[in-house]
């Protein structure tokens, strides 16, 4: 097996998780037949099958399964080889690829990058942002080494580790006209309410709080940016629920005012790794820093109504 060849695995392993030749001839920027071929050659290296079709769909063999396991370990140790050389080669620590949603990556993820910057300065962090579907899909594929997320994260593959409870608040312009003290879904009901995007778990939570009230709302506009949902209630064209860690930020210059809800609204967020995933140096110290996320997020400024 001295030249079991990585391209031929990796293309191996693409066709069987997205299921087709075409599918993984896209993503690997090749053509189908270059894919069928790379696949031809292993099976001919191996003696045996390792893909059959079943209607459309390209599924492993017995034999195909079980190179399935040792090709995600081959890929967890290359990848390890090439961050250990990298550091003796550059000085560098590695690099890290984290998943997460606009909110975590704007009002949470900040002071832990510093932090990490700081004290590693070879590091190499890359963030994506995506709702969490997204996100677990790229962990899953390995183009992302770990997730911080809002639950649910489902999915055997995944070490799952809860990092912060995050309390659900209304928002209206300072100017006006006051909610009560406490803010319930009847009390929405009767306003204009702007909403975060629907598709991911952050309005999934939002939409169940409504609905276990008996509420049906339709809001106003659903956005994608917390930023453009805050600039439109500043501007007295709605009020909104947003996740308190987006309304607690110092120096805030949206001229808004939060309130509490009742019943009480959380979101929980937490890490997400694959747990076959190598745990470089890099990635390690990148987990213990996001662990904090929670108490970074307690040194916010909370504005609240006078």
């Amino acid at each position: 097996m001295r030249d079991l060849k990585l391209d031929q695995l990796k293309t191996f392993t693409k066709v069987i998780r997205h299921g087709s030749f075409s599918a993984a001839a896209e993503r690997l920027q090749l053509s189908q037949p270059a894919v069928s071929l790379q696949v031809r050659q292993l099976e001919k290296r191996l003696g045996v099958r390792l893909i059959e079709r079943v209607g459309k769909r390209a599924t492993p063999t017995a034999a195909g399964t079980e190179l399935i396991n040792h090709a995600r370990r081959i890929e967890e140790a290359v990848s390890a080889a090439l961050d250990a050389m990298a550091t003796h080669a550059s000085g560098t620590l590695g690099r890290v690829r984290i998943g997460t949603g606009a909110t975590a990556c704007i009002y949470l993820l900040p002071p832990v990058l510093r932090d990490l910057r700081q004290r590693f300065p070879t590091l190499e962090i890359t963030v994506r942002t995506g709702n969490t579907a997204d996100v677990l899909k790229a962990l899953e594929e390995n183009t992302l080494d770990i997730g911080l997320v809002t639950l649910p994260a489902p999915g055997r593959m995944f070490e799952v580790t809860p990092v912060l409870d995050d309390a659900f608040v209304a928002i209206t312009a300072a100017d006006s006209d006051p909610l009560p003290d406490v803010v319930t879904p009847a009390v929405l009901a009767n306003l204009p309410v702007v909403l975060y995007e629907a598709g991911g778990n952050t309005r999934r939570i939002v939409d169940e709080w409504f609905t276990r009230a008996g509420i049906a709302l339709t809001p106003v506009m659903d956005l994608g940016s917390v930023e453009a949902i805050k600039e439109l209630v500043g501007a007295g064209l709605g009020c909104a629920i947003l996740p308190g860690t987006a309304t607690r930020r110092t120096g805030e210059r949206i001229p808004i005012v939060s309130y509490p809800l009742s019943p009480k609204l959380y979101r929980e967020l937490a890490l997400v790794v694959r747990r076959d995933k190598t745990l470089t140096r890099g990635l390690r110290e990148t987990i213990k820093a996001l662990r904090r996320v929670g108490v970074a997020s307690d040194q916010i400024v909370e504005r609240r109504p006078n």
